[in-house]
């Protein structure tokens, strides 16, 4: 996460959520949680100045066991509790004292990304100089020095971003890279988690943790950016600097990279987040292949309900999502939604937040007609809207 840059001050505590990278811009209003939008990017985590002391985010963790020491019951039992095996890293599995044999195998494939902005890190995807990071790590800066865990330092350009998913790809100078592995599946809560980059400049830092839940959105962000929904959520301290930097499980696998977290400021304990593997891996294979990624697009914006909005619309609800506005022409438009409906459900899932709503469309594709359950007039009313992809801006 970027060192050198200071990012404007958020709304309030809460969304100051550092994203895990310095060099990111904050957002502006409420059309950013738009499914058609998403000019502005919350900062990950990133190193430097950013959000001020907000963004350091937690530097110890509960429960870590030192390194080199087991416990009784570690090694018993792995994490998952279910006994010792051989996890492939030199140690019994899920044992806290497999952990320098993780990070002596994972290391030379995390790096440190500099920018003329600030900093942040990486991970490598392949022997050819690819490297992947958060867009808010690159996004606004106008050079780029990878530096490696052998200390050698090499330029790299942007080969494509990801907005939305606040992902980014850069290739560096270098060839004969060792990649790391990504996980194909996501992790178990509960399972090991160790965070690997460069927080505050302080490169190749390592933390420790667990899986804290899966499929999180971080309450909120959606004013900010529609990138922080489907995340890992770990415990695994996550500090500025750590953005585009790896989650490793204990068998060395990348379960995640490294996003944001919520500052103490906001009463938060070591709570940080991460994009999830696989869904990491089929937007970099896509944007390798084609220089974007494809995002299914229903065409609404969605608002959040507050009892401002509940007294003015005359709901009795207020759990769901508003439909604020409807792209002409678009996937809701033609299935028959209109400005003020009040979505209750996606997909026979519930949308509570908006964050919930931008994450069930998430894990959609276009082309998939899900069934939109919402309130109209107070009528509980049913559309299928077919998605289409993302147009462009």
């Amino acid at each position: 996460m970027p060192t050198a840059r200071t990012s404007k001050h958020l709304a309030s505590s809460l969304l100051a959520l550092a994203l895990v990278a310095s060099g990111c811009s904050d957002g502006g209003d409420d059309t950013s949680a738009s499914d058609r939008d998403d000019a502005s990017v919350v900062a990950p985590a990133t190193e430097g100045t950013e959000g001020g002391a907000d963004r350091s985010g937690g530097e110890t963790s509960e429960g870590e066991t030192p390194e080199g020491e087991t416990s009784e019951d570690e090694t018993s039992e792995d994490d998952d509790g279910r006994g010792q095996e051989d996890d492939g890293a030199g140690s019994p599995d899920g044992g806290f004292g497999g952990i320098p044999d993780v990070v002596e195998e994972v290391e030379p494939s995390v790096v440190t990304v500099v920018t003329d902005a600030g900093s942040g890190s990486g991970v490598v995807y392949d022997e050819n100089g690819t490297i992947i990071t958060n867009n808010h790590v690159v996004d606004g800066a106008g050079s780029f020095t990878v530096v490696f865990a052998d200390q050698v330092r090499t330029p790299a350009r942007v080969v494509a971003t990801a907005p939305l998913l606040d992902l980014a790809i850069l290739e560096a100078d270098r060839r004969d890279l060792p990649p790391a592995t990504f996980a194909d599946e996501l992790p178990r809560v509960g399972e090991l988690a160790i965070a690997m980059g460069s927080p505050l400049g302080l490169e190749q830092t390592v933390t420790a943790g667990i899986v804290s839940g899966l499929n999180r959105g971080i309450p909120g962000s959606a004013r900010i950016t529609q990138s922080l929904v489907n995340l890992i959520q770990t415990d695994a301290p996550i500090s500025p600097g750590n953005s585009g930097g790896a989650l490793v499980d204990r068998r060395g696998q990348v379960i995640g990279i490294n996003v944001a977290y919520l500052p103490p400021t906001a009463g938060a304990v070591s709570l940080g987040f991460a994009i999830p593997s696989p869904e990491v891996v089929d937007a970099v294979e896509e944007m390798l292949e084609t220089g974007q990624v494809t995002l299914a697009y229903i065409g609404v914006v969605p608002a959040a309900i507050t009892p401002q909005i509940a007294e003015r619309f005359r709901l009795e609800d207020t759990q769901g999502v508003l439909v604020a506005e409807v792209e002409p022409g678009g996937p809701a438009a033609t299935a028959g939604l209109e400005p003020g409906d009040l979505v209750t459900s996606v997909a026979g899932e519930g949308t509570g937040t908006v964050e919930a709503f931008l994450g069930i469309l998430r894990r959609q594709d276009p082309g998939d007609v899900v069934e939109v359950e919402l309130l109209r007039d107070g009528e509980e009313r049913t559309f299928d809207v077919t998605l289409t992809d993302r147009p462009e801006t």
